[in-house]
């Protein structure tokens, strides 16, 4: 069955034709790549929007419009679109009680107070935002194919293109070639004015010299290439031309406009200050402020330059979204407390990375990820060797004899928290090691008198276990066909790539005897390194880590799942990584090798205050879940 894709674009008239230009050319891309795409259009626009685009139509395959509310339920979408320029809260809302499952809402060019409420932000048209998208790219957008091979400098004279878009509902095109046609700074050699064609859905009162006004041209961007400059306001059109290599002029219809156009570079049309001529003249202080054809020309290349828009286009958004696979939950996979109930007043998105959007449960605290597509991992021997060496220096059976002491550490706090009993009338107890790797818990597990066994997906790490090692140790992931129940289950750094790590302890606490130890170690979200920053903490987190923890949400969770915290430990101490003190440690100790005086104070401070990195947790299995 091919996957269902929901477009859902800006429709109202007066929001102008971008977006839905836009939305119209992404549903129609989207369906020979395989997607089965729909279009959401109300039912009071309905009528309207068929009338305005019915030539369109008639390039699509198959058009599937939803106009009504019940329309949308009953369908298992893959992801749902928004280009809607601003999507207000009440609009927001009506899409939250959606009946979408795990489909995430993915914004483009979303400007609206919601903004930080999506998914996933993709920013086509570069902006000034509150809160960053995930992915800023203009060479995504539907760009002209045909192209200039060179910017025109003003050897004849100009062949200017004015068009303010499908709406110019304020007028600015006529306001644009009256400026042109008659301001006495606006000045051109040889003697005749340019050829202004003027592209508006208004004509003017009275024709203005010079100026000839046209109808709608259908491809308009298609046509940017026979002119040698453009003038017209920030938005897709700007974008258009610089990719033409068209020279491109602005005027705003709003300061926020304005402040756009300044963010990404683009020259201005303002006052009396436009001083066409073919030949550079010499630099004086008397048209210093005057605004030159060769200046537009190196400023519109300046910003194909920063955005990637002078190399041919291998990409564009129809691409890219069909690319994506995304994941993310509608609920905490900690604690399951459901996003569709309080999305409009839980906390946003705290962090976007171009492949990752990582919230914050407002419920338990834990911090989990969501993806555009799956992270690029796979558990075999590479993973312990080539990637394990590049962050600790060695590969994993190189520091197997530092695993192994740190397991011995371990076991103590485990065999301080199991039930005094005899242990002769207990016999040997059964110890489950969910991500053993290659085995180094398992043997001091063995040493301290537990029978264990190990469950690793990587093939390599099993099979050394099972054959070097001695020990049961069972290939793939888990939950699997374990012969239970156990004295004792643990994951060392195990849990945060579960992407429902909810459901995992669930399927623990069934494994567990009553009464039966569950431990576990995670990175820490309060430590040094997220106190410091907890973007960049993020930012370094690995890719297949779903969930990021701390031991007030891990207490949380466990009570939920049917456990009682006994212990806490803090772990992963770095002095090195505080802030402005930690470069002076890093320093000496590159210096010298040696661990001076303000590496063992910042040390005493870390462990003082719990500012670890990472924590392990000891928990009993209670007899009734809570």
């Amino acid at each position: 069955m091919p996957e269902k894709v929901l477009i859902v674009p800006a429709c109202k008239r007066g929001q102008g034709g971008g977006h839905l230009s836009r939305s119209l050319l992404l549903l129609k891309a989207l369906q020979p790549k395989g997607f089965d795409t729909y279009l959401w259009i109300p039912e009071e626009l309905k009528d309207d929007f068929i009338l305005r685009f019915k030539e369109f139509f008639k390039t699509v395959n198959r058009l599937q419009i939803l106009s009504r509310r019940d329309e949308l339920e009953g369908h298992d979408w893959k992801f749902i679109v928004f280009d809607r320029f601003r999507t207000s809260p009440k609009e927001f809302a009506q899409w939250c009680p959606i009946d979408r499952r795990s489909a995430p809402f993915i914004g483009i060019d979303e400007g609206g107070p919601c903004r930080n409420r999506f998914d996933f932000l993709i920013d086509l048209l570069p902006a000034i935002p509150r809160h960053k998208p995930n992915i800023s790219a203009p060479g995504l957008l539907p760009l002209p194919k045909s192209r200039r091979s060179a910017y025109s400098r003003g050897d004849e004279p100009l062949r200017v293109l004015i068009s303010f878009g499908a709406e110019d509902a304020a007028g600015l095109g006529i306001i644009a070639a009256r400026r042109l046609a008659l301001n006495a700074s606006f000045l051109i050699t040889p003697s005749s004015l340019p050829d202004i064609t003027l592209v508006a859905p208004i004509p003017p009162e009275k024709p203005i010299p010079g100026v000839r006004v046209m109808a709608r041209i259908p491809h308009l961007m298609e046509h940017l290439a026979e002119y040698d400059l453009f003038i017209t306001h920030y938005g897709l059109g700007a974008f258009e031309a610089v990719y033409a290599r068209l020279p491109v002029l602005l005027l705003h219809p709003t300061r926020y406009h304005k402040k756009l156009a300044k963010n990404s570079g683009f020259c201005t049309l303002t006052g009396p200050n436009i001083y066409f001529i073919n030949h550079e003249p010499a630099r004086t202080s008397t048209n210093s402020r005057k605004t030159k054809i060769y200046d537009i020309v190196d400023r519109t290349a300046d910003i194909a330059r920063k955005y990637g828009l002078e190399v041919d286009q291998n990409e564009d958004i129809s691409s890219f979204i069909a690319g994506l696979a995304p994941h993310s939950p509608n609920e905490c996979p900690a604690c399951a407390r459901h996003r569709e109930a309080w999305r409009l007043t839980a906390s946003p998105a705290i962090a976007r990375f171009p492949e990752e959007t990582y919230r914050r449960c407002r419920h338990c605290g834990i911090i989990y990820l969501a993806r555009l597509r799956p992270p690029p991992f796979e558990y075999g021997r590479e993973y312990f060797f080539d990637q394990y060496k590049k962050q600790y220096g060695k590969t994993y059976l190189e520091d197997f004899p530092n695993l192994l002491e740190l397991a011995r550490k371990r076991l103590t706090h485990i065999i301080n928290h199991e039930p005094h009993e005899p242990s002769l009338t207990r016999g040997k107890r059964s110890l489950l090691d969910i991500g053993c790797a290659y085995g180094p818990f398992l043997v001091a597990a063995s040493e301290a008198g537990f029978a264990p066994q190990g469950l690793e997906p990587c093939e390599d790490a099993a099979r050394y276990v099972s054959g070097e090692l001695g020990f049961p140790c069972r290939q793939g992931f888990f939950p699997q066909a374990l012969e239970g129940p156990f004295d004792v289950v643990t994951l060392w750094y195990v849990i945060e790539h579960f992407k429902e790590p909810g459901k995992t302890l669930r399927e623990i606490h069934g494994l567990l005897k009553e009464g039966g130890i569950l431990a576990l170690s995670t990175p820490s979200f309060s430590g040094i390194s997220g106190r410091k920053s907890l973007k960049n903490f993020l930012k370094k987190s690995p890719a297949d880590h779903w969930t990021v923890w701390n031991s007030g949400a891990c207490k949380k969770i466990l009570k939920q799942q049917g456990f009682r915290l006994c212990k806490i430990v803090i772990t992963g101490h770095h002095p090195e990584r505080f802030p402005l003190l930690g470069r002076f440690v890093e320093a000496r100790s590159a210096a010298s090798g040696k661990e001076g005086l303000l590496y063992h104070l910042l040390l005493l401070i870390s462990r003082l205050f719990r500012l670890g990195d990472g924590f392990e947790a000891y928990a009993v299995k209670l007899s009734t879940k809570k």
